[in-house]
């Protein structure tokens, strides 16, 4: 019972008492006096009443701070770069059942969480990288490019940094969530300019607005201090429609309606223009256990166009699989591996930083490229506090002879790092990485790059 209200009664009993005396002598009067005594009765009772309802307020507040959400089978890494916690995920699964940082909506069932993730990375490179803020293997330039050689460059950098919102009702039939997320890697003369990363609902299942493609595994990504990772990751944020389908407490299914985008290299034809004809289409199934980790086997099926005057209106079919592992292993470890393989599939491909889906072969016919990625990455847990991870990347394209001598044909990425977190909420580390590019003509470039980097959560 609630301590101020119990002193209520208290004081309303004693003041009971004490008036009887004084009403009695002020009249003889027996019903006047019992008439008093009901009325006191009857207010102590009301007292009564409002202190239950008091408590079972409480009660209900308490409830409705407790959510019966249930663990996901999927292993929370704590990267540093953190993909995961923005992943749709069935039902009511979630990284962290316990919903920290979420705040009760009054009067709903659902709650809210806002979460910022401010950080700042120093960044020195033996030489121009192309981007002086994400390590990107395809932007190094090669032999005879005049941005090749120079000196060193150093950089501070701030746009990794990350806003969050996440409104769910785990207790309300059909789950509903809504997750906002940015960054500020959006275009832009500034050193801070806002890109959205995720804006999506989800509701039985059903996923729409933006968010990871069903081809890509948002649970894959290695530890990587660099922001933008492996250049060989599966890696697309797309406006979507998706749905969910769980089979049993392993097994799901995924598909999705993607926004498409025929990234074509129009050098054989330069009267003709990208089209698109239909949407992309991505489905997978992955299977999830905690004491393992998890597979996923992913297709996307692609129609890729171009329109010119030279070689007319075309269409090509585009589509490939890719298939990634996580498998823990000893208390701290795991090993990441992803293997993709295709045709017209390079939009999707962490590295597409140039129209390499599709391109004119010598006949004026066009031809979805060839196309191949691999990455293995693998994390030791030193102790609690101390990680290191180590990741290498592949990227290889079949080019078209009309492409030209700079065409994109291959690249390679690799970092090794130590993150030390000292508090729960507080993540640094050092990382030195590796970038390798080769164009058709042969012509090669390589960057060398050291990073110190410092992100703090919220939650």
């Amino acid at each position: 019972m609630n301590r101020n209200v119990c002193t209520s009664l208290m004081i309303a009993g004693i003041l009971t008492l004490t008036s009887i005396p004084e009403l009695y002598a002020q009249s003889t009067d027996t019903d006047q006096l019992k008439a008093t005594v009901k009325s006191l009765d009857q207010a102590i009772q009301e007292l009564k009443l409002k202190v239950a309802d008091l408590e079972k307020s409480n009660v209900l507040a308490k409830v409705e701070q407790q959510p019966t959400g249930h663990a996901s089978p999927v292993i929370n890494r704590n990267t540093f770069s953190d993909n995961q916690v923005a992943a749709p995920r069935p039902d009511d699964l979630t990284l962290d059942p316990q919903y920290r940082g979420f705040i009760p909506i009054p009067h709903t069932p659902a709650m809210i969480r806002f979460n910022a993730k401010p950080r700042v990375d120093f960044i020195f490179d033996t030489g121009n990288p192309g981007d002086p803020d994400q390590f990107v293997p395809a932007e190094i330039p090669v032999k005879g490019d005049p941005d090749k050689g120079g000196g060193s460059r150093f950089n501070v950098s701030a746009k990794g940094s990350r806003l969050m919102l996440d409104v769910r009702a785990p207790t309300l039939e059909g789950t509903p969530r809504f997750y906002f997320e940015n960054d500020f890697f959006g275009s832009g003369s500034s050193a801070m300019n806002f890109r959205v990363r995720h804006l999506y609902g989800q509701y039985y299942n059903i996923i729409l607005g933006q968010t990871f493609s069903a081809f890509e595994d948002p649970d894959i990504w290695p530890d990587t201090l660099d922001y933008e990772g492996p250049n060989s990751v599966v890696s697309a944020r797309l406006p979507l429609l998706r749905y969910q389908l769980p089979l049993n407490k392993q097994w799901q299914v995924n598909a999705s309606v993607e926004k498409p985008s025929s990234e074509v290299d129009t050098t054989g034809d330069p009267t003709a223009v990208p089209v698109n004809r239909a949407p992309d289409i991505g489905l997978n199934t992955r299977w999830e256990k905690a004491s393992f980790g998890h597979v996923q086997l992913a297709a996307i099926g692609r129609v890729l166009g171009a329109d010119g005057e030279t070689n007319g209106n075309q269409t090509v079919l585009g589509g490939g699989l890719s298939l990634s592992v996580v498998k823990s292993l000893f208390t701290r470890d795991s090993l990441q591996l992803q293997g993709t393989l295709g045709q017209g599939i390079a939009r999707y491909d962490n590295d597409d930083f140039f129209n390499n889906d599709a391109a004119y072969n010598q006949a004026g016919d066009l031809k979805a490229l060839p196309y191949m990625a691999a990455m293995v990455g693998y994390t030791h847990g030193w102790s609690e506090k101390l990680r290191s991870t180590a990741s290498y990347g592949l990227v290889n394209i079949n080019n078209e002879t009309l492409q030209g001598p700079n065409a994109y044909h291959q690249t390679q990425y690799a970092s090794v790092n130590l993150m030390w977190q000292p508090f729960k909420l507080l993540t640094m580390g050092v990382e030195g990485l590796y970038g390798h590019k080769e164009v058709q003509s042969g012509a090669t470039g390589a960057d060398w790059r050291i990073q110190f980097g410092v992100v703090y959560s919220l939650f």
